[in-house]
């Protein structure tokens, strides 16, 4: 009796430390994407053995986020590259205007980022092409010097091995006549970095490599092998995104096709494959030697709806000469892959809750567009936010404090503590994908002294003309509230009540389709958050908010009561 329970002992002592051991072990693969959610136009560059990678923001500032990692699968966010209003000055940018493909590159002991701001029409200070620096990636990165002359958009920088460095771009501006509709050029200029001055005339290189190639963008210039690759995305940033490479002898070319183009594209996979658009590559080789490159994508759900926006995704890549294999026997990208050979460094997981009690928002949190004046404050663990006369349907920075959404299951609670004064008064939780299409669970007032939860939904049928739906509307008491937002994929209910255990769910399931991209247009993920706002006239009340939490889930959606 007694040699069997001490072999039960043993037994239960090597299962357990088996079981440790395999929990703590690294795993063999790794999960695409690397950066889910709103992270669109990857670009990524290696520093001894540190890798640092940057993404579009589009609208949002701060603009640029910059990441960390060790090992090309687990990241994090250190800061933003442009993060002052003297960086980034968008007023009225329009939706899916602003920061476009950011371009990260190292060179003698300096980080340069070079990007396309997207001018507004009414928006003098955000335009054209510019590159800020930095002695460290979490910053501070310098004010913009700006490339004077330069046209068209997705920037790139290379330096060549004899000390000169060269702009790269792609541009619809050119003289002639296009050789046909939507013709983009691939271009190359000798830049003077001292003063942003492009030397010379603008070289060429190729208007992608179909018959009649349509948005040839986002060029990146490599040196292997004693050779010159040029990597272009064409073909648009939809279902029929495409990678396509070029080889030249010499910087300025003439570049040739290579014979196995497209490099990468999932196009051909069809609508309901898990991943689609697939383009706007980057290539990095790892302190070891072999290569990866990083890209955009997109998971749809039934073949067409997704809110995530496009993701950074990751796949190996393996030279033949100066071809890029990409993921070598498949050939494409995938949901799983076999993690790179590099210590595997992961990074704390986010917490759920932000108790708001440091002294500066933590980097999730985004404003939509660059924040005329000081409007919030966090103060004793709250985050108190300005009603100003801005909403969410405006082309403005209205007082919204946001983060994209990340996961296709996923809850979302804040507590929220407001006493509103006038019928225009409301404060609340938004999700929202643009000003034409989301929703907003507000906390307002009516009849001088009623308090309600009302739930309303902005939608576009011509993704101008804004209609605004009345969802559902109940009568609340208390100035004091805990909002929900519970998305299972494609449906999504909202909730309110006294805590985050005892909710009441407010109109019935909505649908998510409000918030994607396919249908509102556009190129940006949708976002949640918290807001106020006194709706056209002034005010001088506020909203508190105590703790916003973003909670992933796995499985169905959890009943709530």
């Amino acid at each position: 009796m007694q040699f069997t329970k001490t072999l039960v002992w043993v037994a239960t002592l090597l299962f357990l430390s088996l079981w440790g051991w395999s929990q703590d072990r690294p795993a063999e693969t790794f999960k695409n994407p690397i950066l889910s959610g709103f992270h669109p136009d990857p670009s990524i560059c290696r520093v001894g053995d540190d890798y640092f990678l940057v993404n579009s923001s589009f609208e949002w500032f701060p603009g640029i986020p910059i990441f960390h990692s060790k090992d090309l699968v687990n990241w994090e966010q250190i800061g933003y590259v442009l993060d002052r209003p003297s960086q980034l000055m968008m007023e009225t940018t329009k939706f899916s205007a602003g920061i476009w493909a950011p371009t990260i590159r190292y060179h003698n002991g300096k980080f340069y980022v070079v990007v396309t701001c997207k001018q507004s029409k009414n928006d003098c200070n955000c335009g054209n092409n510019f590159y800020v620096t930095a002695d460290t990636p979490a910053g501070p990165w310098s004010e913009p010097v700006w490339i004077k002359d330069s046209k068209g958009i997705d920037p790139t920088i290379f330096w060549d091995e004899d000390g000169k460095v060269y702009y790269v771009g792609s541009t619809h501006d050119y003289e002639g006549a296009p050789k046909w509709k939507q013709e983009h050029r691939i271009y190359l200029q000798e830049l003077k970095l001292e003063t942003g001055e492009l030397l010379g005339e603008p070289i060429y290189l190729t208007s992608g490599h179909a018959a009649e190639a349509k948005f040839t963008e986002g060029p990146h210039i490599y040196k292997i092998k004693d050779k010159y690759l040029l990597m272009v995305a064409e073909g648009g940033t939809w279902n029929n995104h495409a990678v396509t490479a070029f080889e030249a002898d010499k910087i300025t070319g003439p570049y040739t096709a290579l014979t196995v183009n497209p490099v990468l594209t999932h196009r051909h996979l069809g609508h309901d494959s898990g991943i689609t658009t697939i383009g706007h590559a980057d290539l990095v080789q790892t302190q070891n030697g072999d290569w990866w490159s990083v890209m955009l994508g997109v998971r749809p759900m039934d073949g067409k709806n997704y809110y995530l926006g496009r993701e950074t995704f990751l796949t190996p890549v393996k030279f033949e000469g100066i071809t890029p294999i990409f993921n070598p026997g498949y050939g494409r990208v995938l949901m799983a892959d076999k993690r790179p050979d590099l210590p595997w460094t992961p990074f704390p997981e986010k917490p759920v809750r932000d108790d708001f009690i440091t002294d500066k928002l933590g980097v999730d949190w985004s404003f939509l567009r660059t924040p005329q004046s000081e409007w919030y404050h966090l103060e004793k663990g709250k985050l108190t936010l300005q009603l100003r006369p801005e909403t969410t349907k405006d082309v403005a920075n209205p007082s919204l404090i946001a983060r994209r959404l990340e996961h296709h299951q996923f809850e979302v609670f804040t507590q929220l503590t407001f006493k509103p004064k006038k019928s225009n008064e409301v404060a609340g939780l938004v999700a929202m994908q643009n000003q034409n299409f989301q929703y907003r669970l507000e906390l307002g007032m009516e009849n001088k002294k009623d308090r309600y939860i009302a739930l309303y939904k902005v939608f576009s049928e011509n993704r101008k003309e804004q209609v605004e739906k009345l969802v559902a509307k109940v009568p609340y008491g208390d100035e004091s509230v805990v909002l929900g937002m519970h998305t299972n994929k494609m449906d999504v209910q909202f909730t309110y009540g006294p805590s985050k255990e005892k909710q009441t769910p407010i109109g019935s399931v909505q649908s998510m389709d409000a918030l994607c991209s396919n249908h509102s247009g556009g190129f940006i993920g949708a976002f949640v958050g918290m807001y106020a706002s006194s709706q056209g006239q002034e005010s001088k009340h506020e909203a508190i908010f105590d703790w916003f939490d973003y909670t992933p889930l796995t499985g169905k959606m959890e009943e709530v009561e």
